[in-house]
Formats: structure tokens, sequence, C-alpha cells
């Protein structure tokens, strides 16, 4: 199991505050990292996501700041390497959706969404990098989409901000490398959230349609994005880089079930 441990790691990951953030950074804490949780939304939201995670006994600590902002991402990663440890591992989750049909969209959303969801992963990763390239070794890990491969109705801005994050994500391994750097993406299918709760009951039309467009038959559980988290943080994959991997159930496999078939 050495090669999957993450003991003396340190790992930070944007937006692990809750939901599948949260549940990644679970995974990556149990796995033996000190873990550094990123929020922008309020303090008190980050203080009751590092106190959930000491429950766990996993060491965490909170740091609030915008991943949009370069100037913020600086001070912040200058603050936690002076109060904690480098940065060993990246999680860029942090992101939003607007669902708007683009005809409808106002170009300050479309911006917004793209600013967050692709700009923010680079800020992030060019600063972090830096010290990973010093030390010579590093993780990046950015959260893609099932939209990083497919277009739906209302996410258009979503859509071409993951898309644009798949190809970074692609580009970023080409130039580090070299560095014994690994970047790699997830993207999540549909996953049973706090979010997805109303809509998670029999006889509702998008659960009927998700249970029945993936080929695993269910929703993802939160968890099942842990081990995927692990192997692309660990010395497991040290010769894995610019690859997308889709924790989806299938679904990206298949055209779907023909309304006959069982």
């Amino acid at each position: 199991m050495e090669l999957f441990s993450l003991t003396g790691k340190t790992a930070l990951i944007t937006g692990g505050t809750h939901g599948l953030g949260m549940a990644i950074a679970t995974g990556i804490g149990k796995a033996g990292a000190t873990l550094i949780i990123n929020g922008n939304s309020s303090q008190e939201k980050i203080d009751k996501a590092v106190a959930f995670y000491n429950e766990q006994g996993i060491k965490a600590y909170g740091y609030k700041f915008d991943v949009s902002s370069e100037k913020e991402v600086v001070a912040a990663l200058n603050q936690i390497e002076s109060d904690i440890a480098p940065i060993d591992i990246l999680v860029n989750n942090a992101g939003i959706i607007k669902r708007t049909p683009m005809v409808d969209m106002e170009v300050a959303d479309f911006e917004q969404v793209l600013k967050i969801d692709l700009v923010a992963p680079f800020i992030m990763a060019k600063h972090v990098v830096k010290g990973m390239i010093t030390r010579g070794e590093g993780k990046i890990i950015n959260m893609c989409s099932m939209m990083s491969e497919l277009g739906r109705n209302t996410v258009g801005a979503y859509a071409a901000a993951k898309g644009g994050l798949k190809m970074l994500t692609k580009n970023m391994a080409t130039e580090w490398a070299k560095h014994n750097i690994q970047v790699n993406g997830i993207g999540p299918g549909y996953f049973a959230t706090n979010q997805t709760a109303p809509i998670r009951v029999d006889g509702h039309p998008f659960n009927d349609f998700i249970v029945g467009r993936t080929p695993a038959g269910r929703w993802g559980d939160p968890d099942d994005l842990q081990g995927t988290a692990i192997f692309l943080s660990s010395k497991a994959s040290n010769f894995v880089n610019g690859q997308i991997v889709y924790v989806d159930g299938g679904i990206l496999a298949t055209i779907g079930k023909p309304a006959n078939e069982d």
C-alpha cells in the first residue's frame, strides 16, 4: 500500500468545504495527507469543514481566499507555506455553474463562469507549480466534467470552461512532466449530493433519465471519487500524465439503451 500512501504530503483542495470537494479531500486525508481547505463564501463554513475533517482524524487547516484573484492566491500560498508546509498536491475543485440558455445569457455571467472554472485553475497551478518544480515533484488534479466531452441545454458557459480545462490539463502535463510533475483530471458523472436530493426520487423524470442512462444503473456516491483522487495524488500514478479519468458509471462509454431494451 506504500504506492498509495500520502503520509507526509500536504494537499490543497479548493472548494473543499462541501459536496464532492469534501468527499475527495476526505479520501486524500485518510490516505495520510495534511489538508489545506480553501473556501470563499464564509469563514464559518471553512471552520465547520475543518472541524469535520478533524473529527475524522484528519489534520486539516482552512484558508479563505478567492481562487480567481491572483493577488489573493499569491498571498494565501505564501501564508500557507509559512504556516504549514509547501503544497505537494493541488486539487482545483472550486467551480460554479449558471444554467441559462445561451441566447439569454449575459456576457458578464458567461465570463464569470470561465473566470472561476477555467482561469482560476490556471492561476492556482501557475503559482503552486513553481515550488513543485524546485522540489522536482508534484501532483495537480483538475476537476473536469462530463461537460468536458458533451454538451447539454443551458450549460454552455460551464461546458466551454470544462472543455477548456480538459485541454489546459493536457497542456500543463506537456510543459511540466519533465519536472516529475503529474497533471491529470477527474470527470465526475452524476452524483448523489444534497443539491440533487430533491430530484433523486423514483418517478422524477431526471432521476429516471440518469438511472436509465447510466450503465451502472445508479447515481454515484461521492465516496466513489476517493479512490481515483488517491491514485492521482500518489506514487501509483507517477507515469500517468495529461489524462482525464471519468468516474461516471459508464455514461460516456455508451450511446444509451434503446427504448425496447431492459
